[in-house]
């Protein structure tokens, strides 16, 4: 079994080898924006998704705009993203349900974050560590780098991050999600990152 001092090890050595990139859910000065955009890039690679989001909320400034945005143009301006109509769709219900049910602000709590519409548990988790809080989001990056290093020998999001949860201390879950993500989108090739992994694994 995996033992926790190795997998931090392996841990900071990854957060070494990636580069400083935007990941969605950084950088926006509101929390309805976190987490639209945290909802935008599921399925859609970071670089995609930042630009598109930047656009969206251009065009509705608050949350009562994109509440009250017509479904056509919000599809026009997120059409880059993959299932952007469900996502269109998604977004502005989520939009109404936030200014209805909470005062135009978002819970942070786990269980009503995901009854929104398209927020799962990726979603939630990554939203929820963005502001502070110790989750862990366990999207493709994390499930296969997870899955490589044999933290988890898990595919289901829940069990995977039970195994984290209960491999690392609970001050790195928050950063779990960002560190595997920068080092996945620094090297996209999986032949590239199984080339570094060998190494890491190495550590003990």
């Amino acid at each position: 079994m995996m033992s926790q001092k190795r997998a931090i090890k392996q841990l900071n050595e990854i957060e070494k080898l990636a580069e400083e990139k935007r990941l969605a859910a950084d950088g926006w000065d509101e929390d309805w924006k976190i987490l639209i955009a945290t909802l935008m890039s599921a399925k859609t690679t970071d670089k995609i998704t930042i630009p598109i989001a930047e656009r969206l909320f251009r065009k509705y400034k608050t949350i009562r705009s994109l509440a009250d945005a017509r479904l056509g143009e919000a599809e026009g301006i997120i059409r880059g993203v993959n299932f952007y109509k469900t996502k269109a769709r998604n977004i502005l219900e989520l939009a109404k349900i936030l200014v209805k049910d909470y005062h135009s602000g978002v819970p942070h709590d786990f269980s009503k974050l995901i009854e929104l519409p398209g927020v799962g548990r990726k979603t939630a988790n990554v939203f929820l560590a963005e502001k502070g809080f110790n989750r862990i989001g366990a999207d493709t990056h994390v499930t296969w780098l997870a899955n490589q290093l044999g933290w988890t020998k898990h595919n289901n999001q829940e069990k995977i991050e039970k195994d984290l949860m209960k491999l690392f201390p609970k001050r790195y879950w928050g950063k779990i999600n960002w560190i595997l993500v920068r080092f996945g989108q620094t090297y996209p090739s999986r032949a590239k990152k199984r080339g570094i992994l060998k190494k890491i694994k190495q550590i003990k």
